[in-house]
C-alpha cells in the first residue's frame, strides 16, 4: 500500500527512529497476506479505539499481545493534527514506563470489547478435510494458465493459495495442485515481483 512505503521510508528506515523504537518496544512486522488472523483482530483493535482503520496499522501491545494503542499512518514529525512517530513512541514508552497499569485496564477494556463484538469459539470443531478440497478446486477455476496466479484481473502474490496447493500436492499427490502452484511461482520467478539484488 502506499502509506505502508511511505511510512516505511520516512519513519521505519532511518536509523534514529528504528533505534527509539528498538530502545523501548519490541518491533514486529505481521504481512497481513501472510497472516490474516493477525491483522483482522488488530484492525478490529484499530477501529474500535479510532473509528477508522487501514495500513500500515501501527499497535502497541502488552507482551502477551494485548494492544493498547492504535493508528494507521504517523507522519516522522508532527503534521495535520498528527502526532510525530518519535514524538508517539517516547510518550507511550513514559506511559508504559510511568502510568503500565492504566494502559493494561485499556488493553483489557479494548480486549473485552472485541470480544462482545466477535467473541471467539474455542468449541468450534476444526474443519474437514473436504473443505481443504474445495478451497484447492475453487484455486483451480481461478487458475491463470497464461500468466500463473488466480483470476485475470491485476495480481498480487497469493502466498497462502500457492501454500495451500503445495501442501495439497504433498499430501494427495495432486499433479494438477502442483502444476498450478509451481506456474504461479514461475511467473513471479521471470516477472518484476522479486527481489532483484537478493534474489528470492
Amino acid at each position: 500500500c502506499h502509506w505502508c512505503h511511505v511510512m516505511a521510508h520516512e519513519s521505519f528506515e532511518d536509523p534514529e527512529v528504528a533505534a527509539k523504537v528498538n530502545e523501548h518496544f519490541v518491533s514486529v512486522k505481521v504481512d497481513r497476506e501472510e497472516r490474516p488472523d493477525v491483522d483482522a483482530v488488530y484492525m478490529q483493535a484499530t477501529q474500535a479505539m479510532t473509528g477508522r482503520g487501514g495500513w500500515p496499522m501501527t499497535v502497541l501491545a502488552t507482551p502477551d499481545g494485548r494492544p493498547f494503542f492504535c493508528g494507521t499512518y504517523f507522519p516522522p514529525e508532527p503534521r495535520q493534527g498528527l502526532p510525530g512517530f518519535t514524538q508517539l513512541i517516547e510518550a507511550l514508552a513514559d506511559a508504559w514506563a510511568n502510568r503500565r497499569d492504566e494502559l493494561e485496564e485499556q488493553a483489557d477494556r479494548l480486549v473485552e470489547a472485541i470480544g462482545r463484538e466477535a467473541p471467539l469459539r474455542s468449541d468450534a470443531p476444526a474443519p474437514q478435510l473436504g473443505v481443504v478440497d474445495e478451497a484447492v478446486l475453487s484455486l483451480a477455476h481461478t487458475a491463470d494458465a497464461q500468466w500463473g496466479g488466480f483470476g485475470s484481473s491485476p495480481k498480487f502474490p497469493q502466498s497462502s493459495a500457492i501454500d495451500l496447493l503445495l501442501r495439497h500436492a504433498r499430501r494427495t499427490g495432486s499433479d494438477t495442485s502442483l502444476s498450478i502452484a509451481r506456474s504461479a511461482l514461475d511467473h513471479m520467478a521471470t516477472g518484476g515481483i522479486w527481489d532483484h539484488l537478493g534474489g528470492g
